[in-house]
């Protein structure tokens, strides 16, 4: 595995960070999720399982934190900041998404551990960053979608503001992170040294915006909210059929054509109307009825087919479970299961990640841990012997 060897101090709740934490476990790190005593992450009493949630192993808990350690240790206790001043010393990376400045009272912020391990990958992700008059808001996915401007754009003139409808600001958060994490991870390597990454919610989502921004900063054109229309081209967009929404995307002159003559419209090609990218743009909603009087003979499935053996992209729109009984998804293998998974009693299985490597192994080693079934195994590899890590825990400490 490409990050193996590599450990990492996973300090974070919820979604971003345990989302940023899980891609460096798929990868191969060691991963110890550092949680309060008695709580943990308060994933673990979220999701759709209340029966999963009353015994801290939350669906949404489950979803994030395969591949993980966990060990319970008391930061406000001394001798729990004690033993974490030890662990910090054996890593590689330490993943927080407090608020800014809780890590600095607690005194394990990063320059009081670049001291004790300078070449320490320090990530703080938090909702607007380490600076700014934002800093210490605090920071809900839905709360940066509404700042970011993502969902003044999502729906279309009568249904925006639209929120997203999964986390997707948390999830970006975590992806940056990882990224930045793994670039750092480079320069330890090659130079010993360490770093600090400030990661901001709403930097991250802002960043991914692509054209919608750039559209605004370099055009001058002021983004809105087109539904499920395609900005950049027509017909491009989802469009109905005799049985279910079909995406096209015939932003090409040549597909254009290709679509006229598979509908059986040859005739809108010459439409001055339609003949040229931006007239067809500006009459998007008279070539959308053609459009769809045409598709009326077949079903999206049926029209998929056709169109993208003829070079005109299309697909489905389809509910999440459809999408993940796909051929495709199956035949890549996203979805992993354990199928002794004993909180459930059933298999556990779990999304991993985007990519494959080319040694073909699989992703998902180990299942989410409980809370803090790992700290006596931790805290041995650090140097406490059975008797001391029976003191931590009458003191409170882990």
């Amino acid at each position: 595995m490409l990050l193996e060897g590599v450990r990492v101090l996973d300090l974070t709740n919820v979604l971003a960070g345990p989302f940023c934490a899980y891609q460096l476990a798929l990868l191969g790190a060691d991963v110890i999720k550092v949680e309060t005593p008695g709580t943990g992450d308060l994933a673990r009493q979220l999701g759709a399982s209340p029966e999963l949630s009353s015994e801290l192993m939350g669906a949404s808990f489950l979803a994030q934190n395969a591949n993980k350690k966990s060990i319970t240790i008391n930061l406000k206790s001394e001798e729990g900041k004690e033993a974490f001043r030890r662990l910090a010393a054996t890593a590689n990376v330490l993943v927080e998404n407090f608020r800014p400045g809780v890590m600095a009272r607690l005194g394990v912020a990063y320059d009081d551990l670049k001291a004790i391990n300078p070449r320490l990958i320090y990530c703080a992700i938090s909702g607007f960053g380490q600076e700014g008059p934002m800093r210490g808001a605090p920071a809900y996915d839905q709360i940066v979608q509404g700042l970011s401007g993502v969902m003044s754009i999502t729906g279309d003139a009568e249904s925006a503001p639209l929120r997203v409808g999964y986390p997707v600001c948390d999830s970006i958060g975590g992806i940056t992170a990882a990224f930045a994490i793994a670039s750092a991870l480079v320069r330890q390597g090659r130079a010993q040294e360490g770093t600090f990454i400030d990661v901001s919610m709403l930097d991250s989502t802002l960043a991914t915006m692509g054209w919608v921004v750039s559209n605004h900063l370099i055009a001058g054109q002021q983004p809105v909210p087109m539904g499920n229309d395609n900005f950049t081209a027509a017909p491009s967009g989802a469009f109905k059929t005799r049985d279910g929404l079909l995406n096209i995307a015939a932003n090409k002159q040549e597909q254009f054509v290709a679509l006229m003559k598979l509908i059986g419209r040859d005739d809108l090609v010459a439409d001055s109307r339609f003949a040229h990218r931006e007239d067809r743009k500006r009459n998007r909603a008279a070539l959308s009825v053609e459009v769809e009087a045409g598709l009326a003979s077949r079903s999206a499935a049926e029209w998929e087919s056709i169109l993208n053996k003829a070079g005109v992209p299309a697909g489905r729109v389809l509910t999440v479970p459809a999408a993940l009984d796909l051929e495709q998804v199956e035949g890549r293998e996203l979805v992993e299961r354990f199928d002794d998974f004993d909180v459930l009693g059933k298999p556990l299985s779990l999304v991993t990640a985007g990519y494959r490597l080319g040694d073909g192994q699989r992703r998902l080693q180990a299942p989410p841990p409980r809370l803090g079934e790992h700290t006596d195994e931790i805290l041995g590899e650090v140097g406490y012997s059975a008797d001391e890590i029976a003191q931590l825990r009458e003191a409170s400490a882990i």
